[in-house]
């Protein structure tokens, strides 16, 4: 990289003395391009976690707030569904409760693709929404929150133990407000670790048998995430810190009024183009956060 920088800097100078035009364009164009591989070098340093490189689990919750938190749930699902677009992931959604007027209650989905929960993992905690209410006639202003929640998908070779005695495994029939997502047979399923009152439910699939697994894989996943955070508190008790759960703290503001504005507390991030973060881009804070993480 530092030869090819040295390079260029050689044709710009030849450029410079001979006041060569089209060579100058031409070293343009090597810096821009330069930029962008050392661009693309940095981004692929921050992902060197054991995980990284796996599929995500996204569970998104609506918060207080009834319609307005659920309206709000469906945008966050909108926005990631937009960004996993652009980045050629596959979404795929295993669960979710639908609210009736807007939105949703919750949903699960697994985000497939290279990286997708190095990336995502900046994701994980509490997301404020500020707007004017489209469901309030007198025109008020209202804050609304929901939570998101990040895990890696598991791959066969990491071991979690579970006894089949300690689970619970219900069937029903899927719901929702019907579309691609609605299952209208009796192949839904719900698994409950019984001693840590886990649970995980898939309802997109076709089969009984393939909503099990997946539900099975999203269980699995749950209690590896339980596991590495009771060791992560153990680790910060013993060195006497006390730090926020990352899914339980505000991590980002999204204000549509009185002004437009998208804030990331933790990096201190900012950007007035609210209806683009909303389409999903969202790059720009989950790289700020990831640089940041890596330095602390």
């Amino acid at each position: 990289m530092w030869h090819r920088f040295e390079e260029i800097n050689l044709l710009n100078e030849l450029a410079l003395s001979e006041e060569d035009e089209e060579t100058s364009k031409e070293v343009g164009k090597e810096l821009i391009d330069l930029t962008n591989r050392v661009e693309k070098l940095e981004i692929q340093s921050y992902f060197t976690d054991k995980f990284d490189l796996a599929d995500a689990i996204v569970s998104i919750n609506a918060g207080a707030g009834g319609t307005e938190s659920c309206d709000w749930t469906g945008m966050l699902f909108r926005m990631y569904s937009r960004w996993a677009e652009e980045k050629n992931y596959k979404i795929e959604v295993n669960d979710f409760l639908a609210n009736p007027e807007a939105g949703f209650k919750s949903i699960v989905f697994m985000v497939k693709g290279r990286y997708a929960y190095g990336h995502l993992k900046s994701e994980r905690g509490i997301h404020r929404l500020v707007r004017i209410s489209p469901f309030d006639f007198n025109q008020r202003r209202h804050t609304s929150f929901a939570s998101v929640d990040v895990i890696p998908a598991l791959d066969e070779e990491v071991e979690v133990e579970i006894d089949p005695k300690d689970l619970k495994i219900e069937t029903f029939r899927a719901s929702g407000p019907g579309g691609q997502y609605v299952n209208v047979t009796d192949s839904a399923v719900r698994i409950t670790h019984l001693p840590t009152k886990i649970t995980a439910q898939c309802q997109n699939e076709r089969s009984q048998f393939q909503n099990k697994e997946t539900a099975m894989k999203i269980l699995r996943a749950r209690l590896y995430d339980l596991e590495m955070r009771k060791r992560e508190e153990q680790i910060e008790s013993l060195r006497g810190e006390k730090k926020e759960i990352a899914w339980g703290s505000q991590i980002r503001s999204y204000i549509l009024h009185p002004y437009n504005l998208v804030k990331d507390h933790r990096t201190g991030k900012e950007d007035p183009r609210v209806e683009e973060v909303l389409g999903g881009n969202i790059d720009e804070f989950i790289y700020s956060y990831l640089k940041s993480a890596k330095k602390a």
